[in-house]
């Protein structure tokens, strides 16, 4: 009987060990610049302007068979937002549009995340809803999520990979600023990501 509950016991604290194991916190990889946030915003409805953030960080937590139990925490500095013109940068980081010098930072914070399946390429989609804040007002949205994968780098690290897409509303999180239009209210946002797990 003691043979029994020590080799139950064993097995139940390797079973734990091996679920706890699975379960890894990742910082995502702004030292490489393995990291983007880009955006695209119609010009007047004849063209369409992109560009970039350049300057971002964030963490997130992720376990491949339990995505739904997936949290992911990411923020950017609006001031290096990057359009490829230096002076319309400059009116972008105005009071115009973000407002970089009173709302220097822009933040999203996961609230759940809801598997939606497998794409076309065989990899794992969710819809990761969160907690936007930008220029001082915070709004939910929801990124559609595609998990790329993971494995070992060439430098003894771990990563893993995601990409996401979303639009939001400029006139809700910047409602007196320039209006330029109902063509040019919706951000169409394009991220993409690797993460380092946390040693």
């Amino acid at each position: 009987m003691l043979k029994k509950t020590l080799a139950a016991l064993a097995i139940g604290s390797a079973l734990l060990s091996a679920g706890s194991a699975m379960a890894a916190d990742y910082v995502i990889d702004k030292e490489g610049q393995h990291a983007f946030v880009d955006f695209k915003i119609s010009h007047l409805g004849y063209s369409y302007i992109t560009g970039t953030f350049k300057d971002l960080d964030g963490k997130f937590s992720f376990d491949a068979a339990k995505p739904e139990d997936a949290k992911i925490e990411m923020n950017v500095r609006t001031a290096s937002v990057f359009s490829n013109h230096a002076e319309r940068d400059k009116h972008v980081n105005s009071a115009d549009f973000l407002d970089s010098g009173k709302f220097p930072d822009a933040k999203f914070v996961s609230t759940s995340v809801k598997p939606t399946g497998k794409n076309a390429d065989g990899k794992q989609t969710a819809d990761v809803t969160g907690d936007l804040t930008f220029h001082g007002v915070t709004k939910p949205i929801v990124v559609k999520a595609t998990f790329l994968g993971e494995g070992k780098d060439p430098w003894g690290g771990y990563r893993a990979g995601f990409e996401g897409t979303t639009s939001i509303s400029r006139k809700e999180f910047v409602p007196k600023g320039m209006d330029v239009g109902p063509q040019s209210d919706v951000v169409q946002l394009y991220i993409t990501f690797e993460g380092v797990k946390a040693k």
